[in-house]
């Protein structure tokens, strides 16, 4: 494949944007190239500004389940076209938005709309310190929940450390207030709570983790986390901003039958359009202003193009639906497998539902950040090379995962196993 056009593309769009990217992963700096610059979706299919086709392996970072240009989602978008694209002011559609979520989630009784997943975690937190009246929160190392200051914070030398700052930009004060414990060690988590007795407002977690690769909580872990927050009187915020509709109708507390106190939510809620959410039980909710006393607002909150996206999508989860993404995700996942024992190579793949990643490292498991940090960035990145000249796009970085879509044709998933299998042979 030839990638002139991306190639001047990116020149010119570093002139303009710093780094040239409004999102840093879509630099491909972790793999070693140029970025593609893309001019079109369709169904399963990806369309380059050279002219180049790729199956989409990333469906948007998740929320395109129904692949590119859904006819459903375009035509509920076109429909409330003709009425206008914002007011600022409350639309019965936002009202129908939310009792589908509280139908669909089992921990949410009442859900606040917002415009992206990052708005949804902060917006959650800054509720649990209200709510609690504590001020510190706990999270995991390798768990991203967007870029707020809270949430920008390393382990450090060990897991059970005080958080540093991890960006520019973030302070020390606010690096104190969070703390990081390591996903899946549930004694880390005994420790710092130990260590900060009553301070403690919230523990948020990926309880299937998606930016450390794929990494799936362990289901005592979750289980004995839901414990321990009630016993310390701390609220546990599940962000399912990726796993929320991907992995169940659900989402991951379904699964794993584990009720946090707060949901956030974005990507599939949006079909497709800028949105996030977060929700959770009545008298926690109703701290919210203005019924209660924490502030959050925002001008396109709610915005009526983005819930009829959104809700196209809702209305239309079913268990046929989840067998069917199973059934696609569980063939590649098995091909994949084939291809590494077939040439050798030292890699292990974790998948839950249509979530997926293929780590290239001589570990038996990845379970948590140290583990994902083994991985060998330098032949991830020559792999995805591979890939991409084969016409698979897969995520620009080891650290994320793959989203398959419903709409892959069985020639779709024959074409990336193929790939696959070629791929690896050239490492």
């Amino acid at each position: 494949m030839t990638y002139n056009k991306s190639i001047e593309a990116f020149k010119e769009s570093q002139k303009l944007i710093p780094g040239g990217v409004n999102s840093p992963v879509r630099a491909f700096k972790s793999v070693k190239c140029d970025p593609v610059f893309f001019d079109r979706g369709r169904g399963s299919k990806l369309f380059d500004i050279d002219g180049n086709e790729y199956i989409d392996c990333i469906s948007s970072w998740g929320p395109l389940i129904f692949g590119h240009c859904d006819q459903s989602t375009q035509l509920k978008i076109s429909e409330y076209l003709s009425k206008g694209t914002t007011y600022g002011a409350p639309t019965t559609i936002e009202s129908k938005m939310a009792q589908k979520i509280i139908e669909l989630v089992p921990s949410i009784k009442k859900v606040r709309m917002v415009n992206s997943g990052t708005e949804a975690t902060m917006s959650a937190i800054r509720l649990a310190r209200g709510y609690t009246g504590k001020n510190m929160i706990m999270k995991f190392s390798g768990n991203y929940h967007g870029h707020g200051d809270s949430f920008l914070i390393k382990a450090g030398s060990g897991a059970m450390t005080l958080g540093l700052p991890d960006s520019p930009g973030v302070t020390k004060n606010t690096a104190r207030d969070t703390v990081i414990a390591e996903f899946n060690s549930i004694e880390s988590v005994k420790e710092q709570f130990k260590k900060n007795h009553d301070k403690i407002a919230a523990v948020i977690i990926e309880p299937v983790a998606g930016n450390m690769g794929l990494v799936p909580s362990k289901e005592k872990f979750l289980k004995e986390l839901r414990r321990l927050c009630d016993l310390n009187e701390s609220l546990l915020i599940f962000d399912e901003v990726m796993s929320g509709f991907r992995l169940s109708s659900g989402g991951a507390q379904k699964i794993y039958n584990v009720v946090p106190d707060i949901t956030t939510l974005g990507k599939i809620i949006g079909g497709g359009l800028p949105v996030g959410a977060y929700g959770g039980k009545s008298d926690v909710m109703d701290f919210l202003a203005p019924s209660g006393p924490v502030y959050q607002a925002g001008t396109l909150s709610g915005n009526p193009l983005a819930m009829s996206a959104g809700l196209s999508v809702l209305e239309r989860l079913s268990d046929n639906l989840f067998e069917k993404l199973e059934l696609i995700s569980d063939k590649i996942h098995k091909g994949f497998i084939k291809n590494i024992q077939d040439t050798g190579t030292k890699a292990i793949i974790n998948r839950v539902g249509s979530m997926m990643t293929l780590f290239f490292t001589e570990n038996h498991k990845i379970e948590n950040y140290d583990d994902a940090m083994t991985c060998d960035l330098d032949k991830y990145a020559k792999y995805f090379k591979n890939m991409l000249d084969m016409g698979i796009y897969l995520p620009p970085s080891q650290f994320e995962c793959m989203f398959i879509s419903s709409v892959f044709s069985d020639e779709d998933i024959e074409k990336i196993i193929s790939a696959n299998k070629k791929s690896l042979q050239q490492l």
